[in-house]
């Protein structure tokens, strides 16, 4: 058991550390001390929750319909395509860790803003659902609940570790230079991953 949740570990962790669209997300709301807990406890409770649904065998029934996973991209690549939009606007205001900017937002803004992030984006679904319950449904009964555990815990641990670990640094990094060259990346890994998902369902309608 302890050799299945170390894989799930190791595994889990090798795929929700790849930078993407949610990870900046939590580390912006981290650097910007804006409900940093909740973020990362949302994030982590998705990914439980996809992880758990894949190892009982959902990722079979969803690649067994392609259909999902085309909507899902569609609706995640134009929601990051309008999330990067915002970020590219912070480029331009002056933006520091003050009260008021670390206030303005409200945790129900914040709270709908993640559960898009995270479930708007089909690579959660294939890193979770497909990939992770693939691998994890392959091992004996027995041994699927500690696979799944570890995969849960190297989420728990990471998302809470970028999430409190940012905020920690936050007041070192209050210049608006900062916050400048934080938004850019924002907006491009937004953009790069809206891309990723929607480009090759362009190509297809073109195609077709």
């Amino acid at each position: 058991m302890l050799l299945t949740y170390a894989t799930g570990f190791g595994l889990g962790g090798g795929l929700i550390i790849a930078i993407g669209a949610q990870n900046a997300f939590v580390l912006g709301q981290g650097l910007r001390r804006n409900h940093p807990v909740m973020v990362a406890f949302v994030c982590a409770l998705c990914d439980a929750v996809l992880i758990a649904a894949g190892v009982a065998g959902l990722g079979t029934l969803i690649a067994a319909y392609p259909l999902l996973t085309k909507v899902a991209a569609w609706g995640g690549g134009l929601f990051l395509i309008w999330y990067g939009f915002g970020a590219l606007r912070r480029l331009f205001e002056t933006e520091t860790l003050s009260e008021k900017a670390i206030s303005k937002t409200g945790w129900k803004a914040v709270l709908g803003t993640t559960l898009a992030v995270t479930l708007l984006n089909p690579h959660v679904y294939l890193d979770t659902v497909v990939m992770l319950g693939g691998i994890g449904g392959q091992y004996p009964a027995d041994e699927r609940l500690g696979f799944a555990l570890g995969a849960m815990s190297a989420s728990f641990v990471w998302f809470f570790a970028i999430a409190l670990g940012a905020a920690w640094l936050a007041p070192y990094v209050a210049r608006p230079i900062t916050w400048k060259i934080i938004d850019g990346v924002t907006c491009g890994v937004m953009w790069l991953v809206a891309y990723s998902l929607l480009a090759p369902e362009i190509r297809a309608l073109i195609g077709n």
